[in-house]
């Protein structure tokens, strides 16, 4: 016979269980596989799943993001970042299509800057449009390494040992970067960073978005918005002149939705400096700088592809955000699905600190220093629009 207490417990405890498997049902999933090899070792592949069926992939070389996989406004899953279908494919890669940037994002003059007093001296890169300069980290920056990779919780952590001197960089900077997804349809990147020395930092996520859907046409439809009312005003090379200028009037005026094709085919000395396969007018490959910062997570970003309906919004806590629109894409690289990478078939929104900071004494400073940690986070979240 069971006492009243008794089926009072054993009711609470079928509750306790069937709560527990439901809170189960809705967390997010981690799987690993193999996916390729370098040098003797592992690449792997971690996918995140949420309860929405949204999907994200992310490799250990070089910590890229190779698909994020959303539903369109008929709820079809599609992949809408560029990149490639193997892991050989990543280690050969060309254009850092998702890839983990660093130390330094983006460029620096001349590969010179000072440390209190010090000179120091990183790698410049020999031929291109980048020739004689720094550029995301040097020849083999971060995007060239193999990171020690594991899941913690419903998450996935990649760190990696940048040791001192390497492509002239003070100091050994331990680099962690930390991918989730939730069941909101946010998928966010964590970075952060120490060092034993003092060195600069800015790390980036280097993603192309395609929000049409696995490549099926180019964004110079997509709707672009960004809280921002000037850019860093840049010269021959792209290197900031120092100058913070005004968006207003120009076709980097996106303090309201605007279509990329609209803006790109504006005549503008700016536009025509990013050069690339449109020798008319350029492109993007421009920072913008956002009205509000203080460190803190705001929401600054908006893309829209109006024939899927996806939308995108970006909340982060760095000081700006540089769009690329891909100027020299020409179909030479082979993405997924065996479809070259054309001419804007991507969109880089890569939230950052801008370029050249560790020589423009008025942009926010980019210099870590012993003690210190370098925390940066960006949180892409994922809708549509009827």
């Amino acid at each position: 016979m069971v006492t009243s207490t008794a089926l009072v417990l054993l009711l609470l405890a079928t509750v306790i269980v069937n709560a527990s498997a439901f809170a189960n049902s809705e967390q997010v999933t981690v799987s690993k596989e193999v996916w390729g090899h370098y040098q003797g070792q592992n690449i792997l592949q971690f996918t995140l799943e949420n309860k929405n069926g949204m999907q994200v992939s992310l490799t250990n070389w070089g910590a890229y993001v190779t698909s994020i996989n959303v539903p369109d406004r008929n709820g079809k899953l599609e992949d809408v970042i560029l990149g490639y279908d193997s892991a050989q494919a990543y280690v050969d890669d060309c254009c850092y299509n998702g890839a983990t940037v660093g130390r330094f994002a983006n460029r620096i003059a001349g590969g010179r800057f000072y440390i209190d007093g010090k000179k120091i001296q990183l790698s410049v890169k020999t031929n291109g449009g980048n020739k004689g300069n720094h550029a995301h980290g040097g020849e083999q920056g971060f995007n060239k390494k193999l990171w020690q990779a594991k899941q913690v919780d419903e998450k996935v952590e990649m760190r990696y040992l940048s040791p001192d001197g390497e492509e002239g960089y003070p100091g050994n900077a331990q680099i962690s970067v930390l991918f989730s997804l939730n069941n909101d349809n946010e998928f966010s990147v964590t970075f952060s960073a120490t060092s034993d020395k003092a060195t600069p930092i800015n790390l980036i996520s280097h993603i192309y978005f395609n929000l049409a859907g696995n490549q099926k046409r180019n964004v110079e439809q997509h709707q672009l918005r960004i809280a921002a009312d000037s850019i860093v005003e840049v010269k021959a090379g792209l290197l900031p002149t120092g100058k913070l200028v005004s968006v207003l009037g120009t076709p980097f005026d996106l303090t309201s939705p605007v279509t990329l094709k609209k803006s790109l085919i504006t005549p503008n000395s700016q536009l025509k400096l990013a050069g690339g396969v449109d020798k008319v007018y350029g492109g993007f490959d421009h920072t913008w700088v956002f009205n509000q910062y203080d460190g803190k997570l705001h929401y600054q970003a908006q893309l829209f592809e109006p024939g899927s309906g996806r939308v995108l919004e970006i909340l982060t806590t760095q000081p700006g955000v540089h769009v690329y629109t891909g100027n020299f894409m020409n179909g030479s690289a082979i993405g997924k699905q065996g479809k070259p990478m054309k001419h804007r078939h991507g969109v880089a929104l890569e939230t950052q600190h801008f370029a050249d900071s560790v020589n423009q004494a008025n942009f926010p400073s980019t210099l870590l220093r012993p003690g210190k940690t370098y925390s940066e986070t960006t949180l892409y979240r994922f809708g549509i629009r009827q």
